[in-house]
This record gives C-alpha cells, structure tokens and sequence, in this order.
C-alpha cells in the first residue's frame, strides 16, 4: 500500500426511503473541517436506488464531489451489497479519510469494508482531529503529521482513547449522531456528480428481503428536542421523575436522563444522554439531580443554555452551567413548574 496515492475526504451519505439521514449531512459539515485542514475535497457517496436526487442537497451542506452508486440492488439495505459498493468506491477512488455513521445500519457496515480493503476502524467517535501522532513526541520514534485523530470512550464510558491509523488508508471512522454539527446550508451550491457503478451478481450471500414492518413509536427522539429535563440519581426514585415530567409538560420540553437513572432501571435507554448514551443540543437543557461526571458533560455541554438544579453547590455540573440553583429539587420543581404555568396562563 503507497499511502501517498490516498488522497481526499469522504463520506458515507446514507440515506432511508431516498430521505438523507441527519447524520450524513453532519458527516459532510465535519468532513468539510477536515479536509480544510489538509487542503483538499470532502465527497459525499451516495449509495442506494433512485437516489441521485438527493446529491443537489448535499452539495447545498458543503459536499465538493457526489459520488453515486444507484442500483435496485441498493433498494434497501443489506449487508453484502452495500458493502461491496462502498469497498469498490474505496478501491477505485482512494480517499486518506472514510466516514460512517454510528448508527445501525453504519454500525454493521464499517467493520464489514474495513476488513475488505484491509485498514483498521474506530467505532462510535465522538471527536475527529488532524494533528500529529503519537501526539506526544517519543523519542526515536517518528511523528508523524496530518494524521486523523479519532477519539472516542473506552471502558465503557470511564476512560477517553485518541486513536491513529498511521500505517494503512483510509483512515476509517464511525462517528456518534449529533456530537457532529451541519455545515450552514447554502441554497444553489452544486457539487460535482459522478456516476459509479461497480456491477451486483447477487449470490448466496444477498439476503432476501421478504416483508419491511416499520415500527412507530410514541416516544418523541431526544436529539430532536428543543427542550430537555433531565434527571440524574440525584432525583431520588423512578417516582420523583412525575415532578420532571410536569415541569417538561409546562414549558414544552422532553424528559431525558443520566447513565445512572438507565442502569437503575428508572428509565429507558433511548432516553439517556452522555458518552454511552446520546449526544443533544437543545436550546433549554434542565440538568436536575446530575452531579455533571465528564460521561455526561459530553452528550449535552453544546447546548445552548444549561440550567443545573442541585443540592450539593460543589457539584461539577454548576462549572458549565449558565444558571444554577443550589437546594431541593422537591421543592423547587413544583414551584418552578407553577411559575412556568401561570406564566404561560397570562401569556395566552
């Protein structure tokens, strides 16, 4: 492998029913930082069926080039073919860097073309950065520069790893929804399409699809949420959190949590913020009850207010908060919540 041949930014655009997902124009607003500081392009592949469509929207968020594999092979996803068809993108174009999404379908792709094209894969970044490695100079051992820093939690959340990949290419990540941010869109941009098609023979390994059962849940995604009440051990029990949810009903917000209150068994899972959790940046985030361990700061310290309620004043979470109010949640949730509703009352 000459890594020197490998040149550019890309990334993976998926998309659902020939709708981007959010996280491919995240993957474009980041991928378009990281090729600025290497002085070259950032390229969206567009994998799917009747697609082509949606290259005008990706060229609006910052995408240079569109790269389009559209076949009914690609219909829906599935495993085999779409990892053939990113793999063959790799091989003929020969990106320095490869983004993917950490969601589901990201999830099992990434490790599946890693393997194919022999380079290594982080999972479940939450940080990219270009810089030198090993970050620290050892002595008698080169530094290497403009290297693709991919850090990431490790140990279940209690440590942080910055990760390299100095000696194969691509650099291949797989990057958390939401802790990556949307390039400002601009309105009439054009990328450059190119059509790329590596050809499907459908074997025994293409799984057939027999019946696509969507499932519809009531329970509204906190990354979209405007407004977040959040609760941590502090809130005491599964029934205290009826006092946050009257709180999140008068103002408009969504009801969310901390590590602690999912492994308690308090709340669900889809419902935690924080490095294992899910990353949010609402305009409103109400930490109630969370001391503010580092696991947690990095799901929600981009929001764009914090508003901390805790009995303990030395609690970490008051150190990035815009308004904190020491005492008992008890207390002053009810009279918060009562405020908020007169408040609303006089309005209307």
């Amino acid at each position: 492998m000459n890594i020197q041949d490998y040149k550019g930014v890309f990334v993976f655009a998926q998309q659902v029913d020939n709708v981007l997902s959010g996280i491919a124009l995240e993957l474009v607003g980041k991928g378009k930082d990281l090729a600025k500081d290497l002085g070259t392009e950032v390229t969206a592949v567009l994998v799917g069926s009747g697609v082509k469509g949606l290259a005008d929207e990706l060229g609006e968020y910052g995408a240079d080039k569109v790269i389009v594999v559209d076949d009914p092979e690609l219909k829906e996803y599935r495993t085999e073919p779409y990892a053939h068809a990113v793999a063959s993108v790799i091989n003929e174009y020969k990106p320095e860097i490869f983004l993917i999404g950490a969601t589901a379908i990201g999830r099992d792709l990434g490790p599946r073309v890693s393997a194919r094209i022999h380079t290594g894969l982080t999972a479940d970044c939450t940080q990219l950065d270009i810089g030198d490695f090993p970050i620290n100079p050892i002595p008698g051992k080169e530094q290497l520069h403009n290297q693709l820093l991919m850090t990431r939690p490790a140990f279940g959340g209690n440590t942080i790893a910055t990760i390299a990949c100095p000696d194969f290419r691509p650099q291949m990540a797989t990057v958390r929804p939401g802790v990556m941010q949307k390039a400002p869109k601009e309105a009439g941009r054009k990328a450059e399409v190119i059509d790329y098609n590596p050809g499907f023979t459908p074997d025994h390994k293409y799984v057939e699809i027999m019946e696509i059962v969507k499932a519809v849940s009531d329970v509204e995604d906190i990354m979209d949420a405007k407004i977040l009440v959040s609760g941590g051990r502090g809130v005491g029990s599964p029934e205290n959190f009826k006092l946050l949810e009257d709180l999140a009903e008068a103002i408009g917000g969504t009801v969310s949590c901390s590590r602690a209150v999912v492994d308690a068994g308090w709340k669900p899972k889809d419902l935690q913020v924080g490095q294992t959790g899910k990353t949010v940046r609402p305009n409103v985030y109400f930490a109630i009850g969370i001391s503010g361990a580092i696991q947690h700061l990095a799901g929600m310290e981009e929001s764009d207010i914090i508003i901390a309620i805790n009995k303990d004043e030395s609690a970490p979470i008051f150190d990035v908060a815009d308004y904190g109010v020491v005492g008992d949640l008890n207390k002053i949730l009810p009279q918060l919540t009562a405020q908020i509703k007169e408040a609303m009352a006089a309005k209307a």
